[in-house]
């Protein structure tokens, strides 16, 4: 896996922009349909990539939410698209519907089963504080599952399939992880980082049983981001206890970010006892922790401004964020009415509300995956797809 090099990434996505200009141009002269190996994606996940599966269900979001590239807000905890878009976008497929939205979705290239706040491990256990998802992983397997059998009932029925893929999509697609801080971070403030890592593993055993399921369903292709540097996030550098001593050079604090490597190693290293156990299967580790720490360590070396300060907040410096009002809410705090509204300015922001990341870092991370070198085994998607422009 190649080593992440902090000023080469502002210049792979140039490079992109520039390669990908060109094939645009190339294909509306030629009318070129794109080859790519892969016809859908199923994404399983919370927040991060959340295409609008939660607000489908529980009706909430309001502006800003949305408003670098949709203008409006779509369910997602974004000022815009996440990287499951981008990827989407790369392989020339539709941003994916929600799995729980009843009007207006399209399953013919896939479904998203993430729901904003979901847990690897169900919720209804005592490990969890509240204010957590029913939706936890095997709820979206679960649903997954259900969806296989729906599509193929109907199909087998003769039944109208508008909008639903063919029964052959399920062995040429995409099966995308990106799951597992909610665990994390739900509990870290009760029981501290080693009452976390107790269950740690037990997560990971969930996220590889998941695949082994959806193998046996007929998925081939996987693709499981690992856990973002916590310490870094706005939100927590205000909510988490920790000294100064505790401050790396870059603001961010060293022993949550060490917990969350530990939790990596303990998933890459599942993952690697796994890939024997599915011989047909592709089961990449994806190492975007390196591609996001990088950023949040070096902003101004990929064209953004703000690392550890959240655009839609409000606090003032050093992070912006104010547990009390999230952004988009006003709320009477000391007698004042607060607002916490968006910056004018969220591409140069690393963190979009203090808990997600802005559209700017979702690009920036789905440059990097695109690249192919965070992958673990390596895994030649750019010779599996003609990768479409995402700027």
């Amino acid at each position: 896996m190649g080593c992440f090099r902090p000023r080469n990434l502002a210049v792979f996505r140039q490079l992109l922009l520039a390669a990908g200009l060109v094939l645009a141009l190339h294909a509306k002269v030629h009318h070129i349909d794109a080859k790519c190996e892969f016809d859908a994606i199923f994404n399983f996940g919370d927040s991060n990539s959340d295409t609008g599966g939660f607000y489908a269900a529980f009706p909430a979001q309001s502006s800003p939410w949305g408003m670098t590239y949709f203008g409006m807000p779509t369910g997602r905890a974004s000022d815009g698209r996440l990287v499951v878009d981008f990827l989407a976008q790369a392989l020339g497929l539709p941003f994916l519907s929600p799995y729980l939205q009843a009007l207006g979705s399209d399953f013919t290239h896939g479904a998203n089963f993430a729901t904003l706040a979901s847990t690897v491990l169900l919720p209804n256990t005592s490990l969890f504080v509240t204010g957590i998802s029913p939706f936890s992983l095997a709820i979206q397997r679960n649903q997954m599952k259900e969806f296989k059998a729906r599509v193929t009932q109907l199909r087998f029925q003769g039944k109208d399939t508008k909008g639903l893929p063919p029964l052959n999509v399920f062995g040429k697609s995409l099966y995308t992880f990106n799951i597992g801080q909610n665990d994390f971070t739900s509990n870290l403030a009760a029981i501290g980082i080693e009452g976390v890592k107790q269950y740690l593993p037990d997560v990971v055993n969930e996220i590889a049983w998941t695949i082994k399921v959806l193998y046996d369903e007929g998925g081939r292709t996987f693709l499981v981001q690992n856990l973002a540097p916590i310490g870094c996030y706005p939100a927590f550098l205000v909510e988490l206890p920790h000294g100064r001593s505790d401050l790396d050079e870059y603001g961010c604090m060293t022993s949550y970010n060490d917990a969350v490597s530990y939790y990596n190693s303990l998933l890459k290293g599942r993952l690697d006892q796994l890939r024997p156990q599915l011989p047909q299967a592709s089961v990449i580790y994806v190492d975007t922790h390196t591609v996001e720490l990088e950023l949040f360590r070096n902003p101004t070396h990929h064209g953004l401004k703000y690392g550890t300060r959240a655009c839609c907040g409000h606090g003032g410096d050093p992070y912006n964020f104010d547990p009390r009002v999230f952004c988009g809410n006003t709320k009477v705090i000391n007698g004042s009415t607060v607002t916490a509204s968006a910056c004018s300015d969220p591409q140069n922001y690393v963190s979009w509300d203090g808990i997600h990341f802005s559209e700017a870092a979702n690009k920036a991370i789905a440059y990097a995956i695109l690249s192919g070198d965070y992958f673990s085994p390596s895994f030649p998607i750019g010779k599996l797809c003609d990768l479409q422009p995402i700027g």
